[in-house]
């Protein structure tokens, strides 16, 4: 077991980095602006990360995954690489590894991980995680989505909305009650097949950013699920729910990452080429200024998040670490993506200029797998235990 965190790449992790960096340059630059106005995943993108292991990242290779299920580091460093060139595409992937087949790694039975785990590894079945309700946001123990059971098998009603991967998705990890006593309520994940009869994908949401990651409402209708497709224990559900949040924001950080790299790597460039009062504007000292703003925020939060890579993969406490990386991460996303809008003057508002879709998909990295205001609920109430 490692103890000390090296702040230099492994040789494996370098040739990681490269590959991902090649990858996203040849085949997702070229289409990023197009699907982000369609608000659609290219099919061929996809096909091609299949190839790639990229929905096998966190998942050892006797399931047929890339085996990085010990090092978080490598699953951070490819989805800041693909983030650097479009969210959505870093998004989809990373969803499905982090809080879908992850999990079922970890909790599931063998037969769930023969039944289930193959699939989504191959990426021959794509994989969401419902748990937000209309009423139920950051309040994640007030969901209404309930299951009764019913002799052998559970009957599950109720709606998930703002579900990524949503209306792609054919494995579903999905929380709901499962009984109460006095105040105190129950909670379960189920293992859903959308080919299930009684589901149905609600409305596809027209969202700010990430805009081609798909983000849908899911329902669910007497809806018939076999007690074996439980993840974990029955009552146990949202303790794991959480724990698989906490992993989660390590990876989205990892995406904030790669967006603010690619926000600041868009204003050298433009800084450098734009010309006015006889110089390039990077000769500028109030432009030079806000550079080195950006250098120092990007590199200081994916520190943080190596860090919280680095504790989860030695098995040390990383709760608080995660919620500090997805809530420094997502912010610095957002100013260093508004500051390279600024520099690009007009040309910034132009979608011509990816520096326009960077900032909208920062915005939309604040809000999702916990709001900042929920991130820093959860630093406090650690740290003031902390220090007692």
């Amino acid at each position: 077991m490692k103890t000390i965190m090296n702040f230099s790449m492994t040789e494996k992790q370098k040739m990681i980095q490269r590959i991902t960096r090649e990858f996203s340059e040849e085949f997702i630059v070229p289409i990023a602006e197009e699907s982000d106005k369609n608000s659609q995943l290219d099919i061929k993108i996809l096909n091609l990360m299949k190839k790639m292991n990229f929905f096998g990242l966190c998942i050892p290779k006797e399931f047929g995954g890339a085996g990085l299920h010990d090092d978080t580091v490598s699953f951070c460093i490819i989805v800041e690489e693909i983030a650097k060139i479009d969210a959505s595409y870093a998004l989809t992937p990373g969803v499905h590894c982090s809080v879908v087949a992850r999990p079922i790694y970890i909790y599931g039975t063998e037969e769930q991980r023969r039944k289930f785990l193959i699939p989504l590894v191959k990426g021959d079945k794509i994989g969401a995680f419902a748990l937000t309700e209309a009423n139920a946001g950051s309040d994640v123990a007030s969901i209404e989505t309930n299951a009764v059971i019913d002799g052998d098998e559970w009957v599950l009603n109720g709606n998930k909305i703002f579900i990524t991967n949503g209306g792609i998705a054919k494995t579903i990890i999905v929380l709901a009650k499962t009984g109460e006593k006095g105040k105190r309520k129950f909670h379960t994940l189920f293992i859903v097949d959308a080919d299930t009869p009684g589901f149905s994908v609600g409305v596809k949401e027209d969202k700010l950013g990430v805009r081609a990651s798909n983000t849908t409402e899911l329902v669910f209708q007497d809806m018939r699920i076999p007690h074996e497709n439980i993840l974990g224990e029955v009552g146990n559900g949202l303790k794991i729910a959480l724990e698989i949040l906490n992993f989660g924001r390590i990876i989205v950080a990892a995406q904030c990452v790669g967006l603010g790299q690619g926000a600041m790597e868009s204003a050298i460039k433009y800084a450098n080429e734009r010309e006015q009062f006889g110089s390039n504007i990077g000769r500028f000292q109030g432009i030079q200024w806000r550079i080195a703003d950006m250098g120092c925020a990007v590199e200081s939060a994916r520190l943080l998040t190596q860090k919280a890579a680095h504790m989860c993969d030695n098995n040390m406490d990383y709760s608080l670490m995660a919620s500090m990386a997805k809530l420094v991460a997502s912010e610095v996303a957002m100013k260093v993506a508004h500051d390279a809008v600024q520099i690009h003057g007009g040309y910034g508002l132009m979608k011509a200029y990816p520096v326009e879709r960077y900032f909208r998909d920062a915005k939309m990295a604040e809000i999702y797998e916990g709001t900042s205001e929920i991130q820093r609920m959860v630093i406090a109430k650690q740290l003031l235990k902390k220090f007692v």
